[in-house]
């Protein structure tokens, strides 16, 4: 009873922060909170900073990243490249599992220097030592299970390359939001590049980011339709069946 009450502050509080949004659409993340902007207002260390050639501003093929053949791929903090995502994975899995086991013990003692006779015509009718012990056990088990999944997810996005660490992997991080009347759909994606593996587009293809971390959903009021109520969670995890 007393954790029941302890919750009710806490239901009270979160309808409090959903009754606030009623009739407005949910806002978006500021860009001058996220990481990618705190990347690109940063200057980079001054060992990975652009390096010119001494004879460099007197040549017409300057390796400079902006001169015509210049490499123009993100190597440095604060650089923007192109994450391409094309997830078509497909998995089917089944297991069955059967075990049966049958046991019978039987133990008893007829003759022991004439002890149990003497101890037969003690006990009840029908009891008696040739069969002291019995035991009969069975058991059986059967299970199945089964996993069936698919999954398709196309998608391009802008990372902002938000630190490089000392054995030249560069840390990306990217997010995007787009808003539809009431409902926000966000893309999120992090995790560890090699500069040799960008290619001479300015992008990298998914499975070639290390600890990749991909989320794409939303917020709004179709995604609460989506949820079971408050009291619904409550209830699911209150219930011991």
């Amino acid at each position: 009873m007393r954790n029941a009450l302890m919750l009710v502050p806490l239901i009270t509080v979160a309808a409090c922060g959903n009754l606030a949004e009623v009739g407005r659409a949910p806002p978006l993340s500021p860009i001058e909170a996220s990481d990618e902007f705190r990347a690109m207002t940063t200057a980079p260390l001054p060992a990975y900073a652009e390096r010119s050639a001494p004879n460099a501003e007197a040549s017409l093929w300057s390796g400079s990243r902006g001169s015509l053949l210049g490499d123009r791929r993100a190597s440095v903090t604060g650089d923007i490249m192109t994450v391409v995502i094309e997830i078509d994975d497909k998995a089917e899995i089944s297991n069955t599992t059967g075990r049966a086991r049958t046991g019978a013990q039987s133990m008893g003692i007829p003759s022991l220097f004439g002890i149990p006779e003497r101890l037969n015509e003690l006990l009840p009718t029908g009891v008696g030592l040739d069969t002291a012990v019995s035991t009969n056990s069975s058991t059986n088990f059967s299970g199945n299970g089964s996993v069936s999944r698919n999954e398709k997810l196309t998608l391009r996005v802008a990372v902002t390359v938000i630190e490089r660490l000392p054995n030249g992997v560069l840390r990306i991080q990217g997010s995007q939001e787009v808003r539809v009347n009431f409902e926000v759909r966000e893309l999120i994606v992090t995790g560890f590049v090699r500069p040799e593996d960008i290619s001479r587009q300015n992008e990298i293809t998914y499975d070639k980011i290390a600890g990749a971390r991909i989320s794409y959903g939303g917020r709004g009021q179709i995604t609460d339709m989506q949820q079971p109520s408050y009291g619904q969670q409550i209830t699911d995890i209150v219930l011991p069946y």
